[in-house]
Parts: structure tokens; sequence; C-alpha cells
């Protein structure tokens, strides 16, 4: 693996993370506000997330089928937290982590187990 390949890996893997950390700061947040379909759709990225970059981490042939649903959840969590984002810190701050983590995970969809 070379070095361009491998600095790509961990900047998914870092992506995935900042992502699975901002779903939960989301999702705990908008329990408290009764924002109950953003936290759902929070708490399933974050799922999608962790399963992605411990994916990744352990050089999993399949990386690239998580990938490819963790960039679909990814950009679902985005739209979900972009109606609140002017409302609330925190949906804006997932927005930008979902957006990231989607196009990092774009990059290794494409490297699908078949």
């Amino acid at each position: 693996m070379g070095q361009t390949e491998m600095a790509n890996i961990q900047a998914c893997i870092q992506a995935c993370q900042e992502a699975l950390r901002a779903c939960q700061v989301c999702a705990a947040a908008d329990i408290r506000e009764n924002q109950n379909h953003c936290a759902l759709i929070n708490l399933d990225c974050a799922d999608i997330c962790a399963a992605t970059a411990n994916a990744m981490l352990r050089d999993s042939p399949h990386h690239g089928d998580f990938c490819a649903l963790c960039a679909h959840l990814c950009r679902a969590c985005a739209a979900e937290c972009g109606k609140h984002a002017a409302m609330h810190r925190h949906c804006a701050e997932c927005q930008a982590a979902c957006e990231r983590c989607a196009a990092e995970c774009d990059k290794h969809a494409r490297e699908r187990h078949i």
C-alpha cells in the first residue's frame, strides 16, 4: 500500500470518527429538545460511521461496501441536520462532519467487494 493510499484511508477513518462524535452529540441534544426524527438519523449514522471506521482499521475486504452505505447515511444525516443548522449549533457541526465523512467515504466506495 502506497503512502497516498494510506493517507486516504487514514483521512477516511478520521472523518468517520469525527462524524460519529458529532452524530452522538447531536442525537443527545435532539433527544433533550424532542427532535426525534433528527435524533434517529443521527443514531443510524453514528452506527455506520463506527462500523466503517472499524472495517477500515482492520483492512476488511468489504471496506468499500461499508463506505458506500456510510456515505449514503452521512448525506441523509447532513440533509436532516441542515434543516436545523441555523437554529442549533450541534446540527450545524453534525452537518459539516457528515458532509466531510461522505466525501471521504465516496473515495473508497468504489472499492467494493464482489
